[in-house]
């Protein structure tokens, strides 16, 4: 028992290091791109392509991923991944032209299906009422882009962007490295070599599954576009230079990030559905808050007219960008929850397809994000659309979970506090 317990958490370590690694990796455009597009000439919707290039196709493969994992074990479909990222992540360095960069950007973007990989290899380790923790602490892997914005700026400053990519393929040679060294296989935890491909697709017609992943395109693809949309933000609303602007960018990217564990840890005691109502609500206003542009109006007063400013100033912006990052560190984490809870022997397919529509949402967004600020010329329209899809998940979670819960009525659950009052 104790070596199965200490398998477990090698497991955990190696594969959260990996992942976060690879999600390092997958949003590395979101600073080397700020070079590019003044070396490039790119304007907003060109910069939205290229940073969303590479999120496509860690989106697209997630799916067979899932599968692949289901029915032939982590351990083998993760080193073989990350191996197959390490040339192009090299011949990045050595791109000079869009077109380059766009398709050399989708092999790296493999990287990004590592999610879908560590979620079903971790939570098979745990028993199920540790599972939201352990995908929680693996999850947290996506602070991959807060490392990022971390030590790329430093590289870009230092020695030029190509030394990013060239860095950044050493660093996944070595983590493939001490990956493969200390984690396990359980053949155990495959399925039935039986069930076909097929069979597991058709949990695309399952409307939970497409509600979750609605869920998912808000905290993952919202997370995943953001992270790449902040530093060019920064420096354009704000004027600052890239360092400064990454670093603010970073209390963004690292909640969202490393608090998935505590996500995971509140859902497995509170529920999925608690946690995820919540979590909605928190980026509604977050999103509201953030979608009002920087406007100067006059007012006619008796003592003349008056010209008052009103609009967030860094500070502020910085802290509604941590508190939604929080709250979609939880959601991350809820979401799987309910994955975990209800599709136990589908994990891998399942958290596939779910992420396969948050990485799509990654994709979509920042191309959308320019293409709205080249239309209107306003940069916070990259908000006001999330509060727009924002919406939608709440509409959908009420007719689905809340209008059939009695949340606050004389049959509604006690709250963990008034517990502590009756004794």
């Amino acid at each position: 028992m104790r070596s199965k317990q200490s398998q477990a958490l090698s497991v955990l370590v190696v594969s959260t290091l990996a992942f976060t690694v690879c999600f390092m990796v997958w949003m590395m455009f979101g600073v080397i791109g700020i070079p590019l597009k003044k070396q490039l000439g790119l304007n907003a919707t060109e910069f939205g392509l290229l940073t969303a290039m590479p999120v496509l196709t860690g989106s697209l493969v997630r799916v067979p991923l899932g599968i692949w994992t289901d029915r032939y074990g982590g351990r083998i479909v993760m080193a073989v991944l990350m191996a197959c990222t390490i040339p192009a992540i090299w011949l990045m360095a050595y791109a000079t032209q869009y077109w380059q960069f766009l398709v050399i950007g989708l092999f790296v973007g493999l990287a990004g299906g590592s999610f879908s990989v560590g979620t079903p290899y971790v939570a098979r380790w745990f028993p199920k009422n540790r599972q939201g923790f352990a995908m929680g602490v693996y999850g947290a892997g996506n602070s991959g882009a807060a490392v990022n914005k971390f030590v790329a700026p430093a590289l870009v400053v230092a020695f030029g962007w190509a030394m990013v990519p060239q860095v950044y393929a050493a660093v996944m040679l070595g983590t493939l490295i001490l990956f493969w060294l200390f984690s396990h296989s359980d053949p155990a935890h495959r399925i039935d070599a039986s069930v076909r491909f097929s069979d597991q697709l058709r949990l695309l017609k399952d409307p939970r599954v497409l509600k979750y992943c609605q869920y998912y395109s808000i905290v993952f693809g919202g997370y995943v576009a953001l992270s790449l949309w902040m530093v060019q933000y920064y420096v354009g609303e704000y004027g600052l230079e890239i360092r400064t602007a990454a670093l603010l960018a970073a209390c963004f990217s690292l909640p969202g990030g490393v608090l998935r564990a505590i996500g995971g840890w509140l859902s497995d005691k509170y529920g999925a559905h608690k946690v995820t109502w919540w979590v909605m609500w928190v980026s509604w206003i977050c999103l509201f808050l953030l979608s009002y542009p920087q406007t100067d109006f006059t007012v006619v007063t008796v003592n003349g007219p008056r010209t008052f400013h009103i609009g967030l100033n860094v500070v502020a912006f910085t802290a509604l960008m941590a508190v939604l990052g929080v709250a979609w560190a939880f959601g991350k984490a809820s979401v799987f929850k309910y994955i975990s809870d209800e599709y136990v022997d589908n994990i891998g397919a399942v958290s596939g397809i779910v992420g396969l529509a948050g990485g799509l949402g990654g994709f979509v967004l920042p191309i959308l994000f320019g293409a709205l600020m080249d239309l209107t010329g306003v940069r916070s329209s990259a908000f006001m659309l999330m509060y727009g899809v924002v919406w939608v998940s709440l509409i959908w979670m009420y007719w689905t979970e809340v209008r059939r819960t009695e949340l606050m009525g004389r049959n509604a659950p006690p709250a963990p506090f008034s517990k502590s009052f009756a004794r």
